[in-house]
């Protein structure tokens, strides 16, 4: 069967599309225009100009980001491509030099004064738009001249964003040399699941080889990009260098506190006490480190088709929710997914929302594993996520990354629980239970000692440039800390770090993936316990996007992530489904 390849003409027909140029110069001189109509003048709009004001911002901003959207998405499939290469570079510069344009408007909107911003938001129609003004003034403390904004946005494009793309065009170039054939980082990391154990090792032994050879680039940036954050840091007068992070995440820095300190505290009975169960199927008292999410011995290597994935997840989400199922068959019906793995296309999966005037992307590389399908599972629940978002506008669609998380968590708790249900043998039901506890280690322990990582790396950046001995050493503390005594880690799996993406484009992002699967958790048990009207009050939830901040957001269902037992609660799920399977 022929897998789907998306089409993207809702954005652009093709990198020739006359319109790109045509929307290019439109929006530069709708920017120019923007400014030499507002520039200095918010504090003296009354509330029916200051709606104005809002909605052509708006409107100019999700013009740049059809662009932005349509040239990453046409890159990401061959980024090998120097044309396509070429091409995502110049409209991102492009948009950037417009966007500049742009750049005094949230300033001024951010130093206006509380009571006169209250007055304004008597008005009806501007209420629309309070959790966006709300949001934008989070940041207000560590703004600076509109100058100075200036000078850190331009700088962008030479410093994070470009060192950001060296990283992703040289783990595209990578060429894994297993036995005669040339992989790509999708393909080698995907043996470390198959069924063979001469494989695994094979694969593990593989990435060992070629993350060293080129560790000296990869710490080359990571000390770059970490000196970077920190000059910006330091400009900004951020406190400590998570602050960034969860002020736009929205999240206080207690509650970020209080979710790695509770994981970390639970790594024994989560990671050590499962680890120590594998082991003894595997007849080990130590499990090779690739070994760690391998099937049982005697597991059948399943080849899941591609037509039967998606009849699998549409079953779990029309089970709960029809209009979920609903919205999930247009990105089936309409080839909104980019599914086969191929040479030059990015590794691992995302969903991109667009615009709100089209809909979101999806990218897969799948292969036909059951973690394949769950995959499938988590991308279209963002993807109903962000469809459901599109109504709030471009401005207030999209969540911080810790509520981000909370679809797409729930779309694999659904699809995994409806597989569980139908199967028939203990083999089967080993399989599943395995399968789920180690995502859900790989999305809480995994991503937390990843935090860990980043948090003494930028640290210890502070002092100077760091070795890529030193960075192989905080890699092994932080990763022997969280996986235990029972997996036997191999001298050159400290250049393991180096193929992290998200400490290159997002750095502090993987405390979110911790903070949504414990968060769904918790909610799954209140579904589960038969809370009234779950289901409309979840697909509510969702189609709020980013008007509303956590506690808002999760009070409907009794839940309180500011609660110290909040995070303790969103474990016990893992927990009873490792103690299920040392039944088993």
């Amino acid at each position: 069967m022929t897998l789907p390849n998306w089409d993207l003409s809702a954005l652009y027909q093709n990198e020739q599309d006359p319109q790109i140029n045509k929307d290019l110069n439109a929006l530069s001189k709708k920017s120019q225009k923007f400014a030499e109509e507002y520039t200095g003048k918010l504090k003296n709009l009354t509330a029916v100009d200051l709606l104005k004001s809002i909605k052509a911002y708006e409107k100019i901003s999700e013009g740049l980001g059809r662009l932005q959207t349509f040239a990453y998405l046409h890159f990401v499939t061959q980024m090998t491509n120097q044309e396509a290469s070429g091409f995502y570079q110049s409209i991102a510069e492009q948009v950037n030099d417009i966007y500049t344009n742009l750049l005094f408007f949230s300033l001024e909107l951010s130093k206006l004064s509380d009571a006169h911003l209250a007055k304004l938001l008597k008005d009806n129609k501007l209420k629309k738009y309070a959790p966006y003004i709300r949001d934008l003034r989070v940041s207000k403390p560590y703004q600076k001249s509109a100058a100075i904004e200036q000078v850190l946005h331009e700088k962008a494009q030479t410093s994070s964003s470009a060192w950001s793309r060296l990283f992703d065009e040289t783990m595209a170039h990578l060429e894994f040399n297993y036995g005669s054939k040339k992989l790509s980082s999708a393909e080698i990391f995907d043996l470390l699941s198959s069924s063979n154990a001469a494989t695994r090792k094979k694969a593990a032994q593989t990435i060992e080889k070629t993350l060293k050879e080129n560790a000296r680039i990869f710490a080359f940036i990571t000390n770059t990009l970490a000196k970077d954050k920190a000059v910006e840091d330091k400009i900004r007068d951020y406190p400590h260098s998570l602050k960034a992070r969860n002020i736009s995440n929205l999240i206080e820095d207690e509650v970020v506190e209080s979710l790695v300190s509770t994981v970390k505290e639970n790594y024994k009975d989560l990671a050590h006490q499962y680890y120590k169960i594998k082991a003894k199927f595997f007849g080990v008292k130590k499990l090779n480190y690739w070994d760690r999410n391998a099937p049982l011995p005697g597991a059948k290597e399943q080849n899941i088709s591609w037509a039967n994935a998606k009849k699998i997840v549409l079953k779990a989400y029309k089970d709960f929710s029809p209009e979920m199922a609903e919205i999930t068959e247009l990105f089936f019906k309409n080839n909104w997914l980019d599914v086969p793995p191929k040479k030059g296309k990015d590794a691992g999966a995302f969903s991109h929302p667009a615009t709100t005037d089209t809909h979101p992307f999806i990218m897969l590389n799948y292969q036909g594993k059951q973690r394949d399908v769950m995959t499938l599972a988590h991308e279209l629940g963002h993807g109903v996520h962000q469809y459901l978002a599109r109504k709030q506008g471009y401005l207030m669609a999209d969540t911080p990354l810790t509520l981000a998380e909370t679809a797409s968590i729930f779309g694999e708790q659904l699809t995994f629980e409806s597989l569980l249900t139908q199967a028939k043998t203990k083999e089967a039901k080993l399989e599943l239970l395995t399968s789920k506890i180690e995502d859900s280690l790989n999305t809480i322990v995994r991503q937390i000692a990843f935090h860990e990582f980043e948090v003494a790396v930028h640290q210890e950046r502070k002092k100077g440039e760091i070795s890529i001995k030193r960075l192989g050493e905080i890699w092994y503390e932080t990763q022997s800390a969280s996986l235990g005594p029972n997996i036997k880690l191999t001298k050159d799996y400290q250049y393991f770090w180096s193929y992290i993406p998200h400490f290159i484009h997002a750095p502090f992002y993987v405390y979110a993936y911790a903070f949504g699967n414990c968060l769904v958790n918790s909610l799954y048990m209140t579904y589960k316990q038969g809370l009234p009207n779950f289901e409309q009050k979840y697909l509510s939830a969702l189609s709020k996007g980013g008007t509303l901040h956590h506690k808002d957001l999760l009070a409907p269902f009794g839940l309180d992530a500011t609660q110290p037992q909040f995070w303790q609660a969103g474990l016990e799920l893992p927990k009873s489904y490792i103690k299920e399977l040392s039944t088993l």
